[in-house]
């Protein structure tokens, strides 16, 4: 009984985490739509450009680099696990795991340095 409810809670936490990340997207968005809202119906002028910044905010120039490194070192991690677990069966499946998130960082890192010439981001 105990073994069938942890798949069922593996999902269901999942599910929770999606959830409630889109949930405060949402209400951030709504409040800044609030606030560009109150700001008009006071007779502040708003630029095109504070429009924008507020609409989506720029990120960091080395946010591609940041995430490369992070999915990198997260399929390290992984193949240090099979390693450390010394089992042949499992060694294959995190070192086949791995793959998935080392490509993911080297695509990043790729992004990263072919972009990182422009300042408009």
């Amino acid at each position: 009984m105990i073994e069938e409810l942890i798949p069922i809670t593996m999902f269901l936490v999942i599910g929770l985490v999606l959830g409630l990340f889109y949930y405060f997207r949402y209400r951030t968005r709504a409040e800044m739509q609030q606030t560009v809202r109150v700001a008009l119906d006071k007779g502040q002028a708003l630029d095109v450009e504070l429009i924008d910044r507020l609409a989506e905010p720029r990120k960091p120039a080395d946010a591609d680099r940041r995430k490369g490194i992070m999915a990198i070192f997260m399929a390290i991690a992984l193949a240090a696990f099979g390693v450390v677990m010394d089992e042949q069966d499992a060694l294959r499946a995190l070192l086949a795991s791995a793959t998935l998130p080392l490509a993911i960082g080297i695509g990043y890192l790729v992004l990263w340095r072919l972009g990182s010439g422009k300042e408009d981001r």
